[in-house]
């Protein structure tokens, strides 16, 4: 199993009911797969580099999990199908950044607490 990490924008004309439901589908959409969800942050509605589709703000939601690969294509598919997903990025982590996002886990704990 692969541990991975994406990022994803939503458009910023949800409410915040509506962000923690899109947000809890892409959760389920992973856990159903066999997915395990080691880390899950919504970092707020942020101004973007650039517009798109004419927005300027959007709903920044960041997810680490561990799958196997084939499970990327399917929350990939499940992106690209939902209008409220504005851009998406996953990545691939190797050991030097699960190492990093473990200790960044850690330290965001800690500091919650």
């Amino acid at each position: 199993m692969n541990q991975y990490e994406t990022v994803f924008i939503l458009t910023p004309v949800l409410s915040d009911e509506q962000m923690k439901e899109t947000v809890a589908k892409f959760k389920n959409l992973l856990t159903n797969n066999g997915a395990e969800i080691l880390n899950e942050e919504a970092w707020g509605l942020k101004k973007m580099a650039y517009a798109i589709e004419k927005k300027s703000t959007g709903f920044y939601c960041l997810l680490e999990f561990k799958g196997e690969p084939s499970i990327v294509n399917t929350l990939e598919t499940g992106f690209r199908r939902d209008e409220k997903v504005i851009r998406y990025m996953t990545v691939r982590l190797d050991k030097y950044a699960a190492a990093y996002a473990e200790k960044r886990r850690n330290k965001l704990g800690k500091k919650e607490a």
